[in-house]
């Protein structure tokens, strides 16, 4: 029963709440956890960019990835938004189990 966690930054509070009701309304994800603030650089279209951006972790089933980054693409605003798949190597079994429970079958 493998679990991952989904990260995904995005340009506003706003934008990261609204991902984060949508999978859980959906059941795609048991959890979504929004963080503080941080300031990313990168370059976009042969510009460096400057950005406050807001982390968000989702806490899904490993078989429920590519739903919830369909449904990410469809919500999130960036033309490419940063969808990262962190494989868990070990969890406590309720904790697994609850996340189960919490989503629904692929």
């Amino acid at each position: 029963m493998p679990i991952i966690d989904i990260l995904v930054n995005c340009p506003d509070i706003e934008t990261a709440d609204a991902i984060s009701a949508a999978l859980i309304e959906q059941r795609l994800v048991a959890c979504a956890n929004r963080y503080a603030p941080i300031q990313s650089s990168y370059r976009w279209q042969g510009k460096l960019e400057h950005e406050e951006e807001h982390p968000l972790l989702l806490k899904t089933r490993a078989d429920l990835a590519q739903p919830v980054e369909d449904a990410i693409r469809a919500l999130h605003p960036y033309e490419v938004p940063p969808i990262i798949r962190i494989h868990i190597d070990g969890a406590n079994q309720d904790y697994i189990d609850w996340v189960y429970a919490e989503t629904r079958a692929p």
